[in-house]
């Protein structure tokens, strides 16, 4: 089912209207030099992940050059700070790191729940984020309530139920949104006072 973008009228936008980002807030990895670590030694630094790939690996080539270490070259993300729900592996590459770390300065927590609902192993995926974003909720339902309104359920029911019956018609917008959940057509992650949506399936 093709899932409309939510209204842009003042009046209908989603509730509690999160930020897109937070002032302040930002994306971090901590990369250690795997030889002093197996050398019981914490040799690393924090970078920025709001950058391009060339400058973490400038970033990491000269944590490794200042290793007590001599010739370090192997390297892991021993924490990470900024992401969300998402959880980096130790390993992740420098490219989606990069990805994830710009996605999240331009979109906030919504590309956070994106990375960790579709994975980091799918680069192309992650990219997809503006397509398929529906907005921050209060819930499943009001998303619900948003879309039956745009496929015109009050001109059907003014049509179709007679005029005294029509305060008594309604229409189930909780079910209608657990169906859309489990038909896959939109996927809901909880955070921030509501539910960030998604449309896989565009």
């Amino acid at each position: 089912m093709e899932h409309p973008t939510p209204n842009t009228d003042p009046e209908h936008q989603p509730q509690p209207d999160t930020p897109e980002r937070e002032p302040g807030s930002e994306t971090r990895i901590y990369v250690a030099s795997l030889s002093d670590y197996n050398d019981g030694r914490l040799h690393g630094t924090w970078l920025d992940a709001n950058t391009t790939p060339d400058e973490l690996n400038t970033g990491i080539q000269a944590m490794l050059a200042r290793s007590p270490t001599p010739r370090a070259e192997e390297w892991a993300i021993h924490d990470f700070e900024g992401f969300g729900p998402l959880r980096l592996g130790e390993y992740e590459s420098i490219d989606t790191i990069s990805q994830i770390g710009r996605g999240i300065a331009e979109h906030g927590a919504a590309y956070a729940h994106w990375a960790n609902l579709c994975g980091t192993s799918d680069r192309e995926e992650l990219a997809r984020f503006d397509d398929v974003y529906l907005g921050h909720w209060n819930s499943t339902a009001d998303d619900a309530e948003e879309l039956l309104s745009d496929l015109g359920i009050d001109r059907i029911i003014e049509d179709h139920v007679p005029e005294p019956f029509q305060g008594y018609v309604s229409v189930d917008s909780d079910g209608f949104a657990r169906d859309l959940e489990y038909s896959g057509d939109i996927a809901a992650c909880d955070g921030d006072g509501g539910v960030y949506l998604f449309d896989q399936n565009r």
